[in-house]
């Protein structure tokens, strides 16, 4: 019922004023249109007011993660008349790390300068006032006073498109390894460097010129020695020039030389003539190629220039000198020959030609010492020896082996008997010398065969037989003397003089108390002697003592024991 009647009374509202109900529903929609457009402008303020805040947080993150640590003061937004008053510092969490400070993020500046030295707290300070007061930018580098650490300090000053002051950041950079790096390698320039221009000065104060050829044969490179003979020109202008060291032939002395070892990459050398303050010097040229930067595709040399003035007057000289010796060697009686150390056949005389037979014509031509013996075998004017070839291996070997002479005796099947010896040549091989000694070994078996028979019959005799030689020792003894003196024999082959003979005669006068004046009696006694025979009393025993001056000087005594002893 009572719902009824609010119908109706609504109804009659209605109809009693029906302009203002649809005034009331106008403004109602205008209304609810309002709240829509302000509902749909604050989700779109929100909207962007959230991607602001992603943007903020990307940034800060961004200078989060950057490897430099920075410390801001930031300006208000809001204009005020000194905003410097109302700055606000910010550190970073990476120039927290980098410091190692106490306070993380919270550090105030005055927390960083307590890691820099003294000084170089006073110069950051007067960067920063100067970054402050006029927005000066700086970029130094500073060390840590506690931490073996570089930094790099920059300074700028950050403004906005309106010409606000937004902020004033110091960016720190941990430079130690940059730094570090640079030392080093600073380190190792000046290493390299002081190496260098010792190198340099070694080979300017060489004696001689050096030079470096690149791939084109051209100089690059030469020593201050050089200059001497290259018209006076500074190092620089001959290399320029592409300076070369000119023989009085007027061409270069070793670029030719240059190319051939480039050509067949082995060292060689020349010999060259060089005029130097009007002189002309003897000179020699090496060149040796090697591989440039290993890299087989450059191969550059490195060439010399040696003075061989005073060395080749000494080769003139000894020329000279081994001609004049080869003369003489050709005069003598003595069979000369020298091989080279090629063995091949340098020199022989007309002895050397005589004593084997040989054709001069085939001398002169020069052979080798191994078909030398091949001759000597087919004429049989070698030793015979069960395997030649062994032989012939062995006497080739020596030519590398002789360093002092070598005396041996070659025993011919001829029944010659030659002493030949071997030296080494000052020029090089062997000089061997031939003495045909057969008759000297005859002459010498004939003595020793008399002197053995001599020998012989002294030990035979039974008389005591005693020489002494011309200086006074004992030349010879017999056995009867050993028997009749008891003595020792080694003693008396050592050569005994006269008086320690007599000494070892002194056992058999014990009974003489006086030996000094008996030794000197029968000394005198005996020396003074020609042919006369003299007697001596030894104990019990009567000696009969003949003494005879032989031809050669020496003296021989005789010992005989006679009948009528003392009892």
């Amino acid at each position: 019922m009572a719902k009824i009647m609010d119908t109706t009374l609504l109804q009659n509202m209605y109809d009693a004023a029906p302009e203002l109900w649809y005034g009331i529903g106008a403004i109602a929609c205008i209304a609810i249109l309002i709240i829509f457009f302000l509902a749909f402008k604050v989700l779109v303020l929100r909207q962007k007011n959230y991607f602001l805040r992603r943007d903020r947080e990307r940034y800060a993150e961004t200078l989060y993660a950057s490897h430099d640590g920075y410390f801001a003061f930031i300006y208000p937004d809001d204009k005020v008349n000194d905003p410097r008053k109302t700055l606000t510092e910010r550190c970073s969490r990476r120039l927290a790390v980098i410091l190692n400070l106490e306070n993380g993020v919270k550090s105030d500046f005055n927390d960083v300068l307590k890691n820099f030295y003294k000084d170089d707290v006073k110069k950051i300070s007067k960067y920063v006032g100067m970054l402050k007061e006029e927005g000066v930018a700086f970029e130094d580098y500073f060390l840590l006073k506690n931490a073996n650490k570089y930094i790099r300090l920059e300074g700028v000053r950050i403004n906005g498109a309106d010409g606000n002051i937004y902020c004033d950041m110091i960016w720190f950079r941990d430079v130690s390894f940059t730094t570090n790096r640079i030392k080093s390698l600073e380190e190792d320039k000046a290493n390299i460097e002081r190496k260098l221009l010792l190198q340099e000065d070694l080979l300017d104060n060489l004696p001689f010129a050096i030079w470096l050829r690149d791939n084109n044969l051209d100089i690059i490179y030469h020593n201050k020695k050089f200059n001497d003979f290259a018209a006076d020109k500074t190092q620089e202008n001959s290399i320029e020039d592409h300076c070369e060291i000119m023989g009085t032939n007027g061409e270069s002395i070793s670029k030719a030389l240059a190319e051939r070892v480039h050509n067949t990459n082995k060292p060689g050398k020349t010999s060259a003539s060089v005029v130097v303050k009007g002189n002309r010097i003897a000179m020699e040229a090496y060149e040796t190629p090697f591989y440039a930067e290993q890299n087989l595709e450059k191969t550059y040399s490195a060439g010399c220039l040696i003075d061989i003035h005073d060395l080749d007057l000494l080769r003139r000289n000894l020329k000279r000198h081994q001609n004049a010796q080869l003369e003489i060697l050709g005069s003598l009686g003595t069979a000369f020959a020298v091989f080279n150390q090629d063995m091949v056949l340098n020199f022989y005389n007309r002895s050397f030609l005589e004593l084997w037979h040989l054709d001069n014509i085939w001398l002169d031509q020069k052979p080798s010492y191994s078909s030398f013996l091949d001759i000597l075998r087919e004429n049989r004017l070698l030793p015979e020896v069960p395997d030649y070839m062994a032989y012939k291996k062995e006497e080739l070997t020596d030519f590398s082996k002789i360093i002092e002479p070598i005396n041996d005796l070659l025993h011919l099947p001829n029944g010659k008997t030659l002493r030949r010896m071997r030296a080494p040549y000052p020029m090089g091989g062997i000089v061997f010398a031939y003495e045909d000694i057969s008759d000297r070994l005859a002459a010498t078996s004939a003595y020793n065969a008399l002197m053995s028979v001599q020998n012989e019959m002294f030990n035979n005799l039974f008389d005591a037989v005693l020489v002494f030689g011309a200086n006074g020792r004992v030349l010879f003894f017999n056995e009867a003397y050993l028997k009749l003196w008891n003595a020792d024999k080694n003693f008396m082959a050592s050569e005994p003089s006269f008086d320690e003979v007599l000494d070892s005669q002194r056992s058999f006068f014990a009974k003489d108390e006086d030996w000094d004046s008996l030794k000197q009696g029968i000394g005198a006694n005996l020396l003074n002697m020609t042919s006369k025979t003299m007697s001596l009393q030894r104990g019990k025993e009567n000696l009969q003592i003949a003494v005879a001056n032989l031809s050669d000087g020496s003296l021989m005594i005789t010992y005989k024991k006679i009948d009528g002893a003392v009892n």
